[in-house]
């Protein structure tokens, strides 16, 4: 392994192993090299959608007050190192190369074993804590891949956990209940921790109240402990008011668009202002207010042309798409909207596409360059709009679309955030 394509090719040929829920090889490699997540402060984060965007709101806080914070995010949308960071700067290729020869014998010794190879997900889960234990950042904030109970992410000992919300996602691999995807997501409770969720239903509130009282952990809910109140969407981005675990009213204003965010910026700000009380950071609630503002997570509703509006959101299963249409609502309701399309196989992409029924004008699906990926056709014979067609060629399908908007349309490209990472290259030649 002599280079950094080297490294990424290697990670990647682990791919072939799929998705392989346990933590049995991950805890076989961490013991192999000194533990090095016994080292860290750490915070854990599951839930269907959102993971991402409270990750977002965390480290920047955390960076407004002058910590650094080391991310552990996916998938990526830019660059494969940018899903271990930290202060927002992605590993460095010579360091990605210098973790994978240290795993690499690691990996093949225990390919010999009953356990089995470790997968893609596994292996990029201990780099990243050989790389934090390394480079030793005051937090880090781990996001899960899918799941929580049986995700490679679970082997880590957090400060706090935090759980965004529950939806039917990935049904095959958690479950094809609320309670049962529940069950999973709240996994990532362990003895003694807190969690902080913005979960909201019934079912789901339960299941986590159990796990946290068999675990003796408090536990903090959306609605009960803490609140958001929406009162503005605006060019800026969203304006609401979080009233804290003392009922104190904080008005902030997010810009990241999407009333949802305010969830994602409420469940940040119950986290740290709970680590501030428990005397674990100190971080004042001017340092929260800006660190909520200057938050913006590439891929979340992000406008990357104007006149006409052209925006990618990540939106990527029936919970995503839902939000993804009441912003578009608040934003650009008098507006004709296009739509461009890519899905992969194994989401309910016929569902997705109903829920935008109502606001779309035209739409034009395609396909991109991913081994689960969708064709054009596929998704043309769901789809439930009027006005569509199929486009098998992503950058032709984009030119196609481009070519029918008019200065005052929108135009929004969504489906699925492997597609939307390939789109937004694009853009960022363009600039």
């Amino acid at each position: 392994m002599n280079s950094y394509n080297d490294a990424l090719k290697w990670i990647h040929s682990l791919l072939k192993f799929g998705i392989k829920p346990g933590l049995k090889r991950v805890e076989w490699l961490l013991d192999r090299t000194g533990n090095p997540e016994n080292q860290l402060t750490l915070i854990h984060i599951a839930g269907t959608n959102g993971k991402g965007s409270t990750v977002e709101y965390l480290r920047s806080i955390f960076n407004e007050a002058g910590y650094s914070a080391g991310t552990f995010t996916s998938p990526y949308l830019i660059t494969f190192n940018e899903r271990v960071s930290i202060n927002g700067v992605p590993i460095a290729d010579e360091e990605l190369l210098h973790y994978s020869r240290i795993l690499k014998p690691l990996v093949e010794e225990v390919s010999s074993t009953s356990l089995g190879s470790p997968t893609e997900f596994e292996v990029i889960t201990v780099i990243s804590l050989l790389y934090f234990a390394d480079k030793k950042p005051d937090v880090v904030l781990y996001e899960t891949g899918l799941g929580g109970l049986y995700d490679s992410t679970n082997v880590i000992a957090p400060i706090l956990s935090l759980i965004t919300n529950i939806g039917f996602d990935h049904m095959g691999i958690l479950g094809d209940t609320i309670e049962d995807i529940a069950f999973q997501k709240a996994g990532i409770i362990k003895p003694n921790t807190p969690v902080i969720t913005t979960v909201e239903q019934d079912s789901a509130i339960t299941v986590i109240k159990q796990k946290a009282k068999k675990t003796k952990s408090d536990s903090y809910f959306l609605d009960r402990d803490f609140s958001v109140l929406h009162l503005e969407s605006m060019d800026q981005g969203e304006r609401f008011i979080f009233k804290d675990f003392e009922k104190k009213e904080h008005e902030y204003l997010i810009s990241m668009k999407g009333t949802h965010q305010i969830k994602n910026a409420g469940l940040a700000a119950a986290a740290i202002m709970h680590l501030v009380k428990s005397g674990e950071f100190n971080i004042s609630a001017s340092e929260i207010k800006k660190g909520l503002n200057k938050a913006n997570w590439a891929g979340r509703f992000e406008k990357v042309s104007q006149s006409p509006d052209i925006i990618i959101d990540g939106a990527h299963n029936q919970q995503g798409v839902h939000a993804l249409k009441k912003t578009l609502l608040n934003h650009y309701k008098s507006k004709r909207i296009f739509l461009l399309f890519a899905a992969l196989q194994d989401k309910a992409y016929g569902e997705m596409m109903k829920d935008l029924e109502s606001v779309i004008y035209e739409a034009c699906f395609t396909t991109f360059d991913f081994p689960r990926a969708a064709s054009a056709e596929e998704l043309l014979a769901e789809s439930p709009f009027k006005r569509s067609i199929a486009i098998s060629l992503w950058e032709e399908a984009l030119n196609h679309v481009r070519g029918q908007l008019n200065e005052e349309d929108v135009l929004i490209i969504t489906g699925s955030l492997y597609f939307i990472s390939e789109v937004r290259k694009t853009f960022q030649n363009l600039e």
